[in-house]
């Protein structure tokens, strides 16, 4: 009998397509573990996420680039994410070993799907197909939203001046990526 073995590959793994000045890639060993901050100690999981990383969380809707490239995005009052690049499938270890027990974390890395979309049109590409106010006075640098794309769950982080970072269900990586790849080819 043969032996297998089996190898976690992302669902959108090694795309990347430019379409005139828009490119759309989904970026390589993105890895994604949630922060829980458990009731009543709240403070002592914000100070050991600020030791670890070398900055704060924070406040809900917005991200935080630290110096090492790991964003740290807010979700909600008791609820965020560490999204960094992380080749093997320990990333979740990782962050708890960071966090030293203070917080409850999760690997979600499997759960998700990203693609990143960058260019001058990038902002026209996303108003057609999510609800959020784009606009740079409404949608700053760091800003970070759930919402909904194509009748699809997504989470949007503008983590440039052209540049935004889009998270959907990975059970639907071709459908969100047929989404935002239709409307770039409608807006091009």
């Amino acid at each position: 009998m043969p032996d297998y073995t089996l190898i976690s590959t992302p669902p959108l793994a090694g795309y990347d397509k430019i379409f005139g000045t828009t490119r759309l890639h989904a970026p390589a060993d993105l890895a994604i573990v949630s922060i829980a901050l458990p009731l009543g100690a709240e403070d002592a999981a914000l100070k050991a996420v600020k030791s670890a990383y070398g900055a704060a969380l924070p406040e809900p809707g917005r991200s935080t680039l630290t110096k090492e490239g790991a964003r740290l995005v807010r979700l909600g009052s008791d609820q965020a994410f560490v999204i960094f690049t992380h080749a093997t499938p320990d990333a979740e270890r990782a962050v708890a070993t960071r966090l030293k027990g203070t917080a409850y974390t999760t690997d979600q890395t499997d759960v998700w799907t990203g693609l990143e979309i960058t260019g001058p049109d990038s902002r026209t590409v996303l108003e057609r197909i999510c609800p959020v106010d784009l606009h740079r006075d409404a949608f700053a640098e760091g800003d970070a939203a759930r919402t909904v794309m194509e009748h699809l769950g997504a989470l949007i982080v503008r983590t440039g001046e052209d540049t935004f970072l889009l998270l959907s269900a990975s059970s639907s990586a071709n459908s969100f990526l047929h989404a935002v790849e239709t409307s770039i080819r409608n807006t091009s």
